[in-house]
């Protein structure tokens, strides 16, 4: 049997204001998908961990990432669907940037010639 928890209490008041709205808006769905499986507090640091999992790639203890795993199943799935078709950053390094450049101004100038 499981325990059923007060879901009277109200999500919203846990918007931060400094976070991205694609950042609430998955905490959120979170929430929704889960309120009165868990006692708030503990739903609500799901959700943060959830998402810190999710935007940030932060790792917890091996027990909470099955935990959220789990029930983030179907959150997630959505989730990682849309973000398959949006534009990925990549990160070069400051040694690797300055290498391409060198390359492209050799390749722009064209071959060189011998003056001797």
């Amino acid at each position: 049997m499981t325990k059923n928890y007060p879901t009277d209490w109200d999500i919203e008041q846990y918007k931060d204001e400094t976070e991205p709205e694609h950042h609430w808006e998955l905490r959120k769905e979170f929430m929704e998908a889960h309120i009165g499986n868990f006692p708030e507090d503990y739903l609500v640091a799901l959700a943060r961990s959830f998402t810190n999992i999710e935007f940030m790639g932060c790792s917890y203890p091996p027990a909470v990432m099955a935990r959220i795993a789990e029930l983030s199943k179907d959150v997630a799935k959505k989730y990682r669907e849309v973000k398959k078709t949006k534009l990925q950053r990549t990160f070069v390094s400051a040694s690797n940037a300055a290498e391409n450049k060198i390359k492209r101004r050799k390749t722009d100038q064209g071959p060189q010639k011998s003056g001797r």
